[in-house]
C-alpha cells in the first residue's frame, strides 16, 4: 500500500499555520482540529516547518509559559522529513522511526499534497491485515 492510499481515505486537507503566529495561535488549531501537528508556512506560503505537541512542550520546558507568545518560528522543526504520494507506507513508517517524527508532510514536484500521522499509516496497516485476514477465512471456508 501506498502513502497515496492513505490520503485518498483520510483526505488531503492540511491544517496550516504561519510562521509568524504565537503559539498560542497554534495551539488552538491543534485542539480545534484534533490533531498533532501542524504544517508551518512563511508569508510566501512555503513549507518552512512543522509545529507539534513535541515542539511545544520540549519548548515549554526550556521557557515556561512564556512560550505562548512567542512566534511558532522560534519553536517549530524546522528539518522537515517528508514523502511522496508513491512512497510505501513501510517506508514512511521506517522513515518516521528513524527521524523520530510522528507527522510527514506529502509532497510532490514541490508541493504539498497532505500529511500523515503514524496513526494514519498504523490504522491503514492494520485494516489491511484486517482486510487480509477475511479473504484467507473465506478461502479457507471454500475449500473445505
Amino acid at each position: 500500500m501506498l502513502i497515496k492510499d492513505v490520503l485518498h481515505g483520510k483526505g488531503h486537507d492540511v491544517v496550516t499555520v504561519g510562521a509568524a503566529d504565537r503559539v498560542s495561535v497554534a495551539l488552538g488549531k491543534l485542539a480545534e482540529h484534533r490533531i498533532g501537528a501542524l504544517v508551518v508556512e512563511n508569508q510566501w506560503m512555503k513549507l518552512v516547518g512543522v509545529f507539534s505537541e513535541r515542539d511545544f512542550v520540549n519548548a515549554v520546558a526550556r521557557g515556561g509559559a512564556a512560550v505562548l507568545g512567542y512566534e511558532v518560528r522560534q519553536v517549530m522543526s524546522t528539518s522537515i522529513t517528508s514523502c511522496r504520494p508513491s512512497d510505501r507506507i513501510d517506508a514512511a513508517l521506517t522513515t518516521m522511526t528513524l527521524a523520530k517524527v510522528r507527522h510527514l508532510p506529502v509532497i510532490e514536484d514541490g508541493e504539498l499534497k497532505g500529511i500523515v500521522s503514524i496513526g494514519d499509516l498504523v490504522k491503514h496497516r492494520l485494516d489491511e491485515k484486517e482486510l487480509e485476514a477475511s479473504v484467507l477465512l473465506d478461502l479457507s471456508r471454500l475449500h473445505r
